[in-house]
Parts: C-alpha cells; structure tokens; sequence
C-alpha cells in the first residue's frame, strides 16, 4: 500500500556526527527512540567513512569537528548522496545560515536544542523523503527541455540529471501539485518544512533558488518556477 503524504516510517539508521561524548550521547538516546540503528562518529574522516559504507536516511552533524568543519562534510557529501542533512550550530546569523543551506544542509538547529524539537525536525525530513500518493498523478512532466519524474525522484535538464536534495524534492513537488498557483512563502514553509520553528523567508527563498539551478533552462530567466510579486512563486507546467 502506497504511504500517503504526511505519513513517515521508522528509519533504520541515524548517523550523528558529534565530537562532545556528552552530547552524542544525549543525542544517540533521544533519537534511539524513533530509529532502530544510531550511528556515530567524532570526526570528519569517520563521518564520511560511515555515510558511504553504512548508508543513514539521515544525518545529524555537528559543525565543529576536530579534523575541520562539518560545512566542508556537508559539502562533499552532496557530491556523493542527497540524504537529509540537519545541521547542529551554534552560529545564528542570516549569513552563517544561508552558507550551510548553500553548502546542501536541509535543516539546521541552534545549539542547544531541546529533544523534542530534534525530534520534529527529524520526522519533518523523514516525511519528506517519502514520496506520495498524490504526487503519482503528477508523476512525469515534460516542459521546456526538462524531464521531472516524482515517482521516481529523477530530473533531466537537457539530458543531463540532475541530483536533488530531499528538501528540493519536497518543495518541488509542492510547487508541481499546485502548478498554475501562486504558494506563498510561508505557505511553502508550513507545506515542506511542516514546523513553527525557523526564519521560512531565508529557507525558502535559498532552496527556490538551488532548485532554478537545477530545473531551469536559464535560471537567470525562470521559465518554470515564476516569482509573482508580492505574492509567491508558482509552478508552470504544461497546460
């Protein structure tokens, strides 16, 4: 039976990326409860090593590693998967903020963070990596050079694929199942991310932005994702 949208199964493997014995502890306990493998590792070179060999559905990673920073993880492993990434950080500025969003991270949370509001970031990014009963009515889409499977989570442009991270397949498919209205940031927001928590206008103005890069014939002249003034972006598909 096909999982409808909203719903999200247990993971079965969680990697932490944290070098305080403390925290990962505290971490690896509270996540245990929703995850019936937690992974763990203290540094860079473990981390990856563990990404690549023992493959999570997601990964919690903490920026200040000794062996360099976690941005640096986040950035090779975009190259090599598009798992969920939330990042732990103690650094709050817009700019530090897009930086890791650039970067491939899904989500971020300010150090430190209470357990149940990890857990909801959690489950936010395990729903949005299940593809839905609804997206399958839209699930093949040829427009303008570009070829957009939902089911299959696969994009080509030009012949080219293109690799999508879960939280740009999200706000894809989002934006695909209402094609030809307008969504609102916040609405985007309340949609994808599905939580209270965060600045949305940041989150989703960086990750349109990602996905023209990746969709778009000329992302520079969205012919795709248009922006309406004052109102929000919306999707145009074949008519």
């Amino acid at each position: 039976m096909a999982l409808q949208l909203g719903e999200w199964v247990d993971p079965e493997r969680i990697l932490i990326v944290e070098d305080d014995d403390a925290l990962r502890e505290t971490l690896a306990h509270t996540l245990a409860s929703v995850c019936r493998e937690v992974r763990t590792a203290a540094t860079l070179a473990d981390a990856f090593h563990e990404a690549i060999h023992s493959p999570p559905e997601l990964i919690v990673l903490d920026l200040g590693l000794p062996d360099g920073d976690g941005t640096e993880l986040v950035t090779r492993l975009r190259e090599a998967t598009d798992v969920p990434i939330i990042v732990l950080s103690g650094r709050d500025t817009e700019e530090a903020k897009v930086a890791l969003l650039d970067a491939g991270a899904d989500d971020f949370l300010i150090k430190p963070c209470g357990g149940a509001e990890l857990l909801a970031r959690v489950r936010g990014q395990l729903r949005r990596s299940v593809t839905s009963q609804a997206a399958r009515s839209w699930s093949h889409i040829e427009v303008d050079g570009v070829e957009i499977d939902l089911v299959a989570q696969r994009v080509v442009r030009d012949g080219q694929p293109q690799r999508l991270t879960p939280t740009e397949w999200a706000l894809l498919r989002a934006l695909v199942l209402q094609a030809g209205r307008a969504i609102s940031p916040k609405q985007l927001w309340d949609i994808v991310w599905d939580r209270e928590f965060g600045d949305y206008s940041t989150h989703v103005r960086v990750h349109i932005t990602h996905l023209r890069r990746k969709i778009e014939p000329n992302p520079q002249v969205p012919r795709l994702i248009i922006t309406e003034p004052g109102v929000g972006y919306r999707f145009n598909g074949p008519q």
